[in-house]
């Protein structure tokens, strides 16, 4: 038995493991570690991290270093080298375009109507699929859900066109019935809530693993305990499931909110045509019009560059507010 100077808890017991940041001595005393013994006791676990850390230089940060263009007059015939500067000059000109106001508008409507009517939508799958008892039966509805995510957007797009579209299995049995035809795919009144179902079908599945992973981390005492003391199944979904899951939901809310403007690509961009470009036009597909066919490459990449300055704004003001709510956030208070 240690005697009372070595301390109590996990600092006085001999089989209690260290902090990731202490090492444990012979005497069983856990002090500070340096960062050399540090190193030499992870040096496994940085190794593996390699090849990530190199895929996120390649790909993501060395890329990050082309933003340079977008305050210059860039030509891919001279580089960037003698690309002649023109310092603010391409974001006046995208402040002054209304079609980009228009695409931040449909972007950011999208965005909020997809959190309101999206985002619960993997939570309450994943309660409902932890509910299901027969492992069996799980697996099954866990794999058909899952399914979609693996299709392509031109897929899924098809699929929603031969069930909803003018010559679709929805206008068709209307029409056997006596009633008009519907054509949901060209309607730009209802694109909201097209693209809103398309991605639910899509993606829900998929989404709600993180959320099945929370679930089973939460302590089933917890269930057994509030069971004893008379809570029904709502009264334990309230207290004790929702309570558990409410770290990644925040989590993950402040990762969306960063990402609200860009709600995707070929998506839009499959059905551009088919609604129009008032009801379909985002950020993405307003870049890859503006600046792919056009030329416009300095152009593109301010309105980039303002996309991922807005986005890191918005999740360290989102983060913020997780913190004075008593949230950890996507990193710790300081």
């Amino acid at each position: 038995m240690p005697d009372g100077s070595v301390g109590s808890g996990a600092a006085g017991d001999l089989t209690a493991p260290a902090a990731p940041d202490t090492i444990q001595d012979t005497g069983g005393r856990v002090r500070r570690a340096t960062l050399r013994a540090r190193l030499r006791r992870d040096w496994q676990l940085l190794l593996m991290t390699v090849p990530a850390i190199g895929l996120l230089l390649v790909f993501h940060y060395v890329p990050l270093l082309g933003n340079v263009i977008a305050f210059q007059d860039y030509s891919p015939y001279v580089g960037i080298k003698d690309s002649p500067w023109v310092g603010v000059a391409n974001f006046q000109w995208l402040m002054l375009d209304e079609s980009f106001w228009d695409a931040t508008l449909n972007t950011l409507t999208i965005t909020a109507f997809q959190l309101v009517f999206y985002f619960p939508v993997p939570i309450v799958l994943a309660v409902l699929l932890d509910s299901v008892i027969r492992p069996r039966l799980r697996l099954l509805i866990q794999s058909v859900v899952y399914m979609p995510h693996f299709f392509s957007w031109v897929l899924v797009v098809t699929l929603f066109q031969q069930m909803f579209g003018g010559a679709g299995l929805l206008a068709q049995t209307l029409r056997d019935h006596g009633y008009a035809g519907l054509d949901i795919m060209t309607n730009p009144d209802t694109f909201l809530l097209l693209v809103t179902g398309e991605t639910i079908w899509k993606d829900a599945g998929w989404g709600a693993i993180i959320f099945l992973a929370a679930l089973a981390a939460i302590d089933q005492n917890l269930y057994e305990a509030a069971a004893v003391d008379g809570a029904g199944r709502w009264r334990r979904l309230w207290h004790v499931t929702l309570p558990g899951l409410r770290p990644v939901v925040v989590l993950l809310l402040i990762l969306r909110l960063g990402d609200a403007l860009n709600v995707g690509f070929e998506q839009f961009f499959i059905q551009r045509d088919a609604v129009g470009r008032d009801a379909a036009e985002v950020l993405d597909t307003f870049v890859y019009w503006r600046t792919l066919l056009t030329g416009e490459w300095s152009y593109g990449a301010a309105a980039g560059l303002v996309k991922g300055v807005v986005g890191l704004i918005l999740i360290l003001v989102a983060n913020k507010v997780a913190h004075r709510f008593g949230e950890q956030g996507i990193y710790k208070r300081s």
